[in-house]
C-alpha cells in the first residue's frame, strides 16, 4: 500500500473531520460507527472491496490508491466501482445496510421493515440492491430496494419459506436456498424455480447459510462455495458446468474458502486461508487460472472492468 508522508497524514486527517463532521449532520447517530479514515487523492478507479478486520476497504485493483470505513461489514461495491454498501452493526445488535458514494463522500442508510438486513449484493446494472432481511415472522427473506431508497420489495414475503445468500441470476432474478434447495425468484417477488441442491452438485458437497450460488453470465454454469466430504471440513471454491453436470474445484486443494463472489463479467472473488495461515483475496477465471491480489482480507467483491 502507499506510504503517507506527516503533511499529508494532517491534510488527510482535517478532511475526515470535515466529512465525518457533514456526515453527522445528515445521518442518524448510528451511522457515526462507520468513520471514513483514509483517502487516496490520485484518480479512482476502485475494483475491489473487502474486510481488513474491524474496517472495510475499497481499492484499485494494483492496491495502491484505496479509501476505507472503520466500523463496517459485508463490503459490496458496485457494479462500476463508485459506490460501496456495507453493513453497520449498532450498540443494541440491529444491523442495517449503508452506501456511501466514494466520489462525494455522502452516506445513506437503506430503509427496510426490519432491525435486522445486512449483506448488500448489487444487480449487475448497480440499479438495485439485495439482501437478508429478517421479517416479523422471524424467517430470512431476500429484500431489494434501488440505493436512492426507492421500490423496497420484499420478496416471498407471504410464504413460509427462509432463505439464505441471495445473489443475482441477471438483472430480473435472484438465487437464495435453504440449505436443501435452490430457489429463483423474479424481482417482483414471484418463486419462479425450485431444485433440489443435491441434485444439482450431488452429494458429496455439504453447504451452510453462507454458501453462495452464481449463475454465470450464459447460464451454463453455477459457482459456489461447499464443503467438499472428501476435504473434511475446509470449504472449496466450485463450478458445476451444467449441461454435463461435472463439478470442478478451482481453489487450491487444502485452502479453505468461506466466501466466494461471481461478478457479472465471470470473475471469481474468493478469501481463503491454508492450514495456520491468515486469509488471503484471490481472482479467479472460470477456468481455475488464479491469482494473489492482497496478502490479508476476507468477504471480496469486486466491480466490472
Amino acid at each position: 500500500m502507499t506510504n503517507i508522508s506527516g503533511k499529508f497524514a494532517i491534510f488527510l486527517i482535517l478532511c475526515v473531520a470535515i466529512i465525518t463532521s457533514c456526515n453527522n449532520n445528515e445521518t442518524t447517530k448510528e451511522s457515526s460507527n462507520a468513520i471514513l479514515d483514509t483517502v487516496s487523492l490520485g484518480n479512482k478507479n476502485f475494483a475491489l472491496a473487502y474486510q481488513d478486520e474491524s474496517k472495510i476497504v475499497a481499492t484499485s485493483i494494483d492496491t495502491m490508491k484505496q479509501i476505507s470505513f472503520g466500523g463496517a461489514a459485508n463490503p459490496a461495491i458496485s457494479p462500476d466501482g463508485n459506490k460501496l454498501a456495507y453493513t453497520i452493526t449498532d450498540s443494541l445488535g440491529h444491523r442495517s445496510i449503508w452506501v456511501a458514494d466514494m466520489e462525494n463522500k455522502s452516506q445513506l442508510q437503506l430503509r427496510a421493515n426490519s432491525g435486522n438486513y445486512y449483506q448488500a449484493m448489487w444487480s449487475p446494472s448497480g440499479k438495485i440492491i439485495a439482501f437478508n432481511i429478517f421479517n416479523e415472522e422471524n424467517l430470512w427473506k431476500i429484500g431489494i430496494v434501488k440505493p436512492d431508497n426507492t421500490g423496497f420489495l420484499v420478496l416471498d414475503a407471504a410464504s413460509k419459506l427462509n432463505v439464505y445468500s441471495p445473489t443475482w441470476k441477471g438483472e430480473k432474478e435472484l438465487v437464495a436456498h435453504d440449505l436443501i434447495n435452490l430457489y429463483t425468484f423474479d424481482i417482483s417477488g414471484k418463486l419462479i424455480n425450485t431444485q433440489a441442491i443435491s441434485s444439482l452438485i450431488g452429494g458429496n458437497f455439504g453447504v451452510s447459510s453462507g454458501s453462495r450460488f452464481f449463475f454465470t453470465n450464459d447460464g451454463k454454469k453455477l459457482v459456489f462455495n461447499a464443503v467438499s466430504k472428501q476435504n473434511g471440513k475446509s470449504e472449496g471454491v466450485c463450478i458445476l458446468d451444467l449441461p454435463s453436470k461435472k463439478v470442478s474445484q478451482i481453489s487450491p486443494a487444502g485452502m479453505d474458502v468461506p466466501y466466494v463472489f461471481l461478478t457479472a463479467d465471470d470473475r471469481i472473488f474468493f478469501s481463503g486461508s491454508e492450514k495456520s495461515a491468515g486469509s488471503k483475496i484471490y481472482v479467479s477465471d472460470l477456468k481455475g487460472n488464479s491469482k494473489l491480489l492482497v496478502d490479508k482480507g476476507t468477504y471480496p467483491t469486486g466491480a466490472l472492468k
